[in-house]
């Protein structure tokens, strides 16, 4: 008997359309700091322009959530699309350093109008039964591109000069970006949902209701604390990995793409087996596995002076973000109702995004005033805490009260 796909039709084209976009994006953020470095930047300008470029999706992602919500998941899609798809034309043209400052906050606005429509969309077009598993294997495909795009860009940059790279980068975010439009304007994928007109007094209800929500002092809440803190040690850190990678690992920029490649690699396989995990059990366990997998990598990332171990140490990292995302996604989608999932990922974005500010420019700081290791050090420190507070407050959902879902 021929069992029935878990990823439909929209869903194919949907993540056709987040494959090609998220090669572009991972081709250009895992070189992206390097790139700057080369057209005259300091680690410490590194820092700043991250921090700065931070401020687009603080600003747009409750918004651009909102506008989910009201106006359709794939309309914003492809309108978030088709402006982010100029950043990547700047990278691919930038004379100095302060122009790839400019195309990072153009690209930004795709985080941000894009990002929370990602994980409502997929939430829609499964069932609660089936929810972990369509985070999961959504996820593992999507971890395809963090295996493709680094060691892509690691290859162009090494073999030609990072403008060449940038602009492979930018054709295939014009091609996502194509595909995006097409799906928004095609009957076949219209929403079940009608749009609604988007008003002042609407998004007031809204942001009103995702307060409410994660004020409780619930489930939510404690969803929100972790995530704070993982994304907060993230960005203390995420644009200084090649730097450490080049400058202690004594790696080229060929050896870098392949090392931040591994992430995928293992990402994929880990991603479609911690969907499996959190509907045979509970997020929870995925959620304590991928923050303890991700410390790993980091303590081993620290103490490694070889390229084998820097590989490994991305492995365990790339197994610890397999387990995470599908976990948290199916998590979230659980807890708040289907009306208001756009919001709350782009509430969720946004609240995080005024953490993170100023955390490039302060790991920079860190980096230069301390040592290069301090920073690294933090965020493992970040990972503990996490796991701490997972284990006692991520409660399996059989267990939950009603009316934690909203209803």
């Amino acid at each position: 008997m021929r069992h029935k796909s878990i990823i439909n039709h929209n869903l194919r084209w949907f993540l056709a359309g987040m494959i090609f976009a998220n090669i572009a994006g991972q081709m250009a953020y895992s070189m992206l700091a390097l790139y700057m470095l080369d057209l005259g930047a300091s680690v410490t300008q590194v820092g700043m322009a991250f921090t700065l470029a931070s401020l687009v999706p603080m600003v747009l992602q409750i918004f651009g959530g909102w506008l989910s919500d009201t106006i359709g998941r794939l309309r914003v899609i492809a309108m978030g699309s088709s402006i982010a798809v100029f950043g990547y034309l700047i990278f691919a043209f930038a004379p100095n350093w302060q122009w790839v400052l400019i195309g990072l906050s153009v690209e930004y606005v795709s985080n941000s109008v894009v990002g929370p429509s990602f994980g409502a969309y997929i939430s829609e077009q499964s069932t609660e039964e089936t929810r972990g598993r369509v985070f999961g294997l959504s996820s593992g495909i999507y971890q395809t591109v963090t295996v493709i795009g680094p060691a892509l860009a690691g290859f162009l940059a090494y073999q030609f000069n990072f403008q060449f790279m940038m602009r492979v980068a930018f054709c295939f975010y014009l091609a996502a970006t194509l595909l995006r439009v097409w799906m928004a304007n095609n009957e076949r994928f219209a929403s079940l949902k009608e749009a609604a007109k988007p008003t002042l007094i609407g998004f007031k209800v809204q942001l009103t209701a995702i307060f409410a929500l994660l004020l409780s002092g619930g489930i939510l809440t404690w969803i929100w604390i972790t995530d704070a803190v993982g994304d907060t040690s993230y960005n203390l850190i995420g644009q200084l990995f090649p730097i450490y990678l080049s400058d202690f690992g004594e790696l080229n920029v060929q050896q870098i793409g392949i090392v931040n490649a591994a992430i995928g690699v293992t990402a994929i396989f880990a991603a479609p087996l911690a969907g499996s995990l959190v509907d045979k059990f509970s997020e929870r366990a995925a959620i304590i596995t991928g923050f303890a997998l991700n410390g790993l990598g980091l303590f081993t990332l620290l103490n490694s002076n070889s390229y084998s171990g820097f590989i490994l140490s991305m492995c365990f990292f790339g197994l610890g973000t397999g387990c995470l995302m599908p976990a948290y996604e199916s998590l979230i989608s659980k807890v708040v109702p289907e009306s208001k999932r756009g919001m709350a990922f782009g509430f969720f974005g946004t609240t995080l995004g005024i953490l993170s500010l100023p955390m490039p420019w302060i790991g920079a700081q860190l980096w230069e005033r301390f040592s290069p290791r301090t920073p690294f050090w933090f965020a493992v420190a970040a990972n503990m805490i996490s796991i701490i507070i997972a284990w006692f407050k991520f409660i399996p959902r059989d267990s939950q009260p009603a009316e934690l879902s909203g209803k």
